[in-house]
């Protein structure tokens, strides 16, 4: 984690107070034998809490659950798998990770109504109950948990995901841990993401903050343009730091929105530098755009082009994919106005190519993030999105991902 303000070396998920966390292996996920698969994060009071799910029509049924769940604006825990995701499943499916809840609040001694549900795995597959109710009461749950907790939730991720930031100002901290690495696209990108606070949070504050920074973060990550049946982002604030509620409009709440979307932030771009197959981070800047709305659509659209990623694999200075992704993103913009960049060097100016060193941007393309800016020149809009390059790699991971 880079060491910055406010970042928390070695941070995670329980890193606020009053969280525990704890995995065990209950034999789920056949791609991790013996590895932990089924996890718990627990709040040592319940909190306010606020979630962002799918926005795929096709929901696993830990989404339906626990969309249903948090509603009511608190939770105390949640219970976590990896290697099913319980979706397509009909009734069973939905009994099963409502017994799933009840296992682990009779294990958190919490109500079973503030335990929320989550799943990462193969879709069309039931849930083995008789090994999760053996496992259940074999998790251990610690202060030092988080970090299993990022390990245990993976599927074809190849490093755990997790950051800590302490506000600036305030004496609060927000954790948080997510997996993602594949079948991910803008419209709440496909993962798991689970983040904590010991602020006190106004549960309508809350719900408003998670979904600016849901939109400004793992909205602008794309893989592969595949969305999932089982994304959620959860957050609970448990109030162990103490203090004023913290509501919309006051002091503190501006500060806990950069703290928030500092974190998301970050989880955001480890996602796409972890994308399946990637070796390398892109990172598309669009200014001058119009509106944000214009701004993120471009944006996105350049992120997740499969001609642009396989160019950017081959550090194949063929800025034409760009401007042909923007053009084709359904944003109105003039052709005549763009300006492009790769890194610090102009490749187009005004709509036509300008004259650069074709290894120097080759240079630039190798390295392993590459950061493209396109500007519209229309507005004052910018937005930022992330994504990661094609390689055969992926072809191979999602070929073979059930075999």
């Amino acid at each position: 984690m880079k060491d910055k303000s406010g970042f928390i070396p070695g941070g995670g998920v329980t890193s606020p107070g009053g969280f525990l966390a704890g995995v065990t292996s209950a034999g789920i996920n056949h791609h991790k034998e013996g590895s932990p698969d089924l996890g718990m994060l627990v709040s040592e009071v319940t909190g306010t809490a606020a979630a962002v799910f799918t926005g795929n029509l096709v929901k696993a049924a830990p989404v339906v659950v626990s969309q249903r769940r948090v509603q009511g604006g608190k939770a105390a825990a949640v219970v976590v798998n990896s290697g099913c995701a319980n979706a397509c499943t009909g009734e069973r499916g939905l009994r099963d990770a409502g017994e799933m809840a009840e296992l682990a609040a009779r294990h958190a001694g919490v109500s079973p109504a503030d335990v929320l549900v989550a799943s990462t795995g193969i879709i069309g597959e039931w849930l083995p109950m008789e090994r999760i109710r053996a496992a259940v009461p074999q998790i251990a749950l610690s202060a030092e948990g988080g970090h299993e907790l990022a390990r245990a939730i993976m599927t074809t991720d190849t490093v755990p995901k997790e950051v800590a930031v302490r506000a600036d100002e305030g004496n609060f901290v927000i954790g948080g841990t997510a997996k993602g690495s594949g079948m991910i696209h803008p419209d709440m990108a496909t993962l798991l993401c689970f983040l904590t606070t010991d602020a006190v949070v106004d549960v309508e504050f809350l719900r408003s903050a998670l979904r600016e920074a849901v939109d400004t973060s793992f909205n602008m990550v794309t893989i592969d343009g595949d969305t999932s049946t089982n994304d959620m982002v959860l957050i609970i604030a448990n109030g162990f730091s103490g203090g004023e509620t913290i509501v919309s409009g006051s002091r503190q709440a501006e500060v806990f929105r950069q703290a928030l979307n500092e974190v998301c932030i970050y989880l955001a771009r480890v996602i796409a530098r972890d994308g399946e197959g990637a070796t390398k981070l892109i990172e598309v800047n669009v200014n001058g755009a119009t509106s944000l709305t214009d701004a993120r659509l471009v944006a996105r659209t350049i992120a997740n082009s499969p001609l642009f990623k396989a160019a950017v694999h081959g550090s194949d200075p063929n800025w034409g994919r760009v401007i042909a992704a923007a053009g084709r993103s359904g944003v109105e913009l003039s052709p005549d106005r763009l300006d492009l960049y790769i890194g610090s060097i102009c490749l187009v100016k005004k709509g036509l190519q300008a004259s650069f060193n074709r290894q120097e941007v080759v240079g630039l393309l190798d390295g392993d993030e590459v950061s493209v800016s396109l500007n519209l020149n229309l507005g004052n809009a910018s937005a930022t999105a992330w994504g990661c390059d094609l390689s055969e790699e992926y072809v191979t991971i999602n070929s073979e991902y059930t075999t």
